[in-house]
């Protein structure tokens, strides 16, 4: 299983701009074969910080996600809001475990 954290820096408030972006992107993805988990959220003390938590079986089928047309549909949204920085780091996960 790999695990995606990304994390987009935008101007606060400028992330509801994409909203519309946002919606179709996690229906389409939610979709995808090989998708367990995909959502976005806006960091509630950073109003500029837009977060997406993915998780996926594979990593080709990350590879496949990223290829997909509504992936470009989806940056090209994202680059409109002119963000300030973007993180992107993919984790390998043995195994996952319950918490509570």
């Amino acid at each position: 299983m790999i695990v995606v954290q990304v994390e987009v820096k935008v101007e606060p408030g400028s992330a509801d701009n994409a909203r519309d972006a946002v919606s179709k992107m996690e229906t389409a993805t939610r979709q995808e074969a090989g998708c367990k988990k995909y959502a976005f959220s806006v960091d509630i003390s950073d109003p500029g910080m837009i977060r997406v938590t993915e998780t996926w079986e594979s990593m080709d089928a990350i590879k496949a996600h990223m290829a997909s047309p509504h992936m470009a549909e989806f940056n090209k949204a994202i680059m409109a809001l002119k963000p300030t920085g973007l993180d992107i780091k993919a984790y390998e996960v043995a195994h996952e475990v319950t918490l509570g």
